[in-house]
């Protein structure tokens, strides 16, 4: 888990903290209940999230349990650059619907001092690796992988199974387009596609 360090000229240090794993396995619950704690601490806080996501609100973060937390929409992560300026930790989530510059954006903000927290989908719904998510599982200081619970048999689910045909690989739903799925059920499920 993250420990905030203090150098000796009594600044912090940056660090990139990724939550990730499929749908319905708390990532946004983990990002939320990390940013609680930064607000208890007196830190000053900022979450972003893609300006595309409005299937709970178009302002806030919200769990799939509801819990929700006020965020910035922002179009690109460009503007999460110009948003964070004195601000000691950024929360980050459905980081996948970034464009790949979200990386370097937040290589960037760790190296300016700031505790960045990063939640999103690991994978897509074919089983790839999804948007930039790779590249900053690479590049942080802390990965945490949660899982969620298959719904055909009970066992962990690591993958985020589409209900539907449809084949674009950006296809915002929730229950009604998704179920998590272990792996024997997701390759189940998919064998003859």
């Amino acid at each position: 888990m993250f420990i905030e360090r203090e150098l000796n000229n009594g600044q912090r240090t940056g660090a990139i903290e990724v939550i990730c794993g499929s749908m319905f396995s708390g990532k946004t619950e983990e990002l939320i209940r990390r940013i609680k704690r930064a607000r208890i601490a007196r830190q000053k806080i900022e979450i972003f999230k893609p300006a595309i996501d409005v299937r709970y609100s178009a302002t806030e973060v919200v769990s799939h349990d509801e819990n929700a937390i006020r965020s910035t929409p922002v179009e690109n992560s460009a503007n999460i650059l110009l948003l964070a300026s004195g601000i000691d930790v950024v929360g980050i989530d459905e980081a996948q619907f970034f464009d790949k510059n979200l990386v370097e954006v937040v290589i960037q903000l760790a190296n300016q001092g700031v505790r960045v927290i990063v939640a999103g989908l690991d994978m897509d719904f074919r089983g790839q690796p999804f948007g930039p998510i790779p590249g900053l599982m690479a590049v942080a200081d802390y990965v945490t992988k949660v899982h969620a619970v298959c719904v055909r048999c009970g066992n962990i689910a690591q993958f985020s199974h589409r209900l539907t045909e449809k084949e674009q690989v950006v296809l915002l739903g929730e229950r009604d387009l998704y179920e998590a799925l272990c792996r024997k059920c997701y390759n189940k499920a998919n064998k003859g596609k």
